[in-house]
């Protein structure tokens, strides 16, 4: 195969670099690798992301199947690394999870497990998993009072169109990504039997169904999706039973019973209501994170309090911000596919007001250390402790962190690095140190938790160092730090915690 030297894809775990294909031609590889594997049905995992590349590790460990699954993502600078890691024998994806080591292991003895980024694909799959992103595009709402963000679904239809261009007429189309309520219906299902019509080919074998997926990336990355509770439903009764045989192959339904809906809109619905939730949960507390800045009271200790109501355990904790994938944007797809899809001239104005909020978090900590240093920030050193958007997950995609960091970049800050779980921050293409003991032995003006990792928690050795380090400006955006440690620190060095009106 002719390859380009123009463009490559670097891994970040490997610092390798792949040329990327000219063509899209990898007929032969997949051909190689499915005749290693006569009889077994095949499933191709659409997207080689935090959420596909794990789906599809799960499936070739299925329970009560054997299947010859093959991931495929574009062949792109982001992506194409991905494919090449996967088929050399390093997974793409970091994490705390030993499962995902043994999984892998496991797929690679077995050899069933491949990658491309040929649709040809397509042609061989009895399962399609899209596994894809579907991104909001937000614009400059941290500065204005109202969201203002555009769904552009026009990658996902491109997606969707290569299935239906190249796939079986009995497919099974089952949709994990978070879409707008409608998408399969109204979306997914038209353009697939339009692209089977236009082929010569029937459309009442075809099968599309919704199923999200509420992967958690971490200790329990791969439980998440194999023993966890599943929503679904299909567009037909026929595509229902289809996904629900399906899903029975891979996760552990006697442990935890699948749940079926009404139609493929409800799915769709309850994933996007059940992270909207979750995001104006978060947004309701900020809010009263200042008001107990404010009002000289430690928010921890009282929420703290309100959680030994059982009604009321799920009340959060101020923070940096919100971050990752979901909660980030979903609570927009909804507002969006009430106007555009269900046509009406109403948006959940609560759920979009609620993502404006989260989006200010981080400005917010920032004008909050600033309004308590005073002093010019401007060549300041400061040692950023972590950049993941989670607690002890490798994932920065729409961290909080993000914009902290280039807000204190903008003052001409100094600024390091650390982060336990994360070797190379891709959105902001910068190197991370996971040697924290090394970064403690430099000198700082600043150092600010951003993410709350367990490393940085009941860390004596880590409160030893900062004890032994010149008077310095500490910042706990996210609460790591217990009352003894804060009144320990406090005596020699300035302590800021958001949230804490006490200090």
């Amino acid at each position: 195969m002719e390859i380009a030297t123009l463009k490559v894809s670097r891994s970040p775990i490997t610092n390798k670099e792949y040329a990327l294909p000219i063509t899209h031609d990898d007929r032969q590889g997949i051909d190689n690798f499915l005749s290693l594997h006569p009889g077994k049905k095949v499933v191709v995992v659409q997207g080689l992301g935090f959420v596909g590349s794990v789906m599809g590790l799960v499936v070739a460990n299925a329970l009560t199947e054997e299947y010859a699954v093959i991931g495929i993502d574009l062949p792109s600078v982001s992506s194409y690394w991905k494919i090449c890691s996967i088929n050399e024998g390093v997974f793409p994806v970091i994490a705390s999870d030993p499962k995902i080591d043994i999984y892998y292991k496991n797929a690679l003895t077995k050899k069933n497990y491949y990658a491309t980024y040929d649709p040809y694909a397509f042609s061989k799959a009895n399962v399609v998993v899209v596994d894809i992103n579907l991104d909001v595009k937000k614009k400059s709402s941290v500065n204005k009072d109202l969201e203002d963000y555009n769904v552009d679904l026009t990658p996902f239809k491109k997606a969707i169109e290569s299935i239906g261009q190249n796939c079986k007429k009995d497919v099974l189309v089952l949709v994990e990504t978070t879409v707008p309520p409608g998408t399969s219906q109204k979306i997914v299902r038209p353009i697939l039997e339009e692209s089977l019509q236009k082929r010569s080919l029937p459309i009442n074998e075809l099968k599309v169904g919704h199923s999200y997926e509420r992967v958690m990336p971490g200790p329990k990355y791969i439980d998440s999706i194999q023993n966890f509770y599943r929503v679904f439903a299909g567009t037909d009764d026929k595509s229902t039973k289809a996904v629900e045989s399906f899903l029975r192959t891979v996760i552990k339904t006697d442990e935890y019973p699948l749940t079926q809906l009404g139609n493929t809109n409800a799915t769709e619905m309850a994933k996007v209501l059940e992270n909207s939730f979750r995001a104006m949960n978060i947004a309701f507390m900020v809010e009263w994170s200042r008001f107990a800045e404010e009002a000289g009271v430690d928010i921890y200790e009282v929420v703290n309090a309100i959680r030994m109501r059982p009604t009321h355990k799920n009340i959060m904790l101020p923070g940096l911000g919100v971050g990752g994938y979901c909660l980030t944007k979903d609570p927009l797809l909804a507002s969006w596919a009430r106007m555009n899809l269900f046509g009406s001239e109403e948006k959940l104005q609560q759920s979009e007001k609620g993502v404006h909020i989260n989006d200010k978090m981080p400005l917010y900590a920032f004008e909050y250390l600033q309004s308590q240093y005073k002093g010019l920030l401007e060549g300041k050193k400061v040692l950023l402790l972590g950049v993941s958007y989670l607690n002890d997950v490798g994932d920065t995609r729409y961290t909080p962190v993000e914009s902290f960091y280039e807000q204190l970049e903008s003052e001409g800050c100094e600024i390091t690095l650390h982060d336990p779980h994360v070797l190379y921050w891709e959105e902001k293409d910068l190197w991370v140190s996971q040697d924290l003991n090394e970064l403690m032995k430099e000198e700082y003006d600043f150092i600010i938790i951003t993410t709350g990792h367990k490393n940085y928690r009941n860390n004596q050795q880590l409160i030893d160092q900062l004890l032994a380090k010149k008077p310095l400006f500490i910042y706990d955006t996210i609460g790591v730090f217990t009352n003894d440690e804060i009144k320990l620190l406090a005596k020699k060095h300035v302590m800021k915690v958001i949230g804490r009106g006490d200090l």
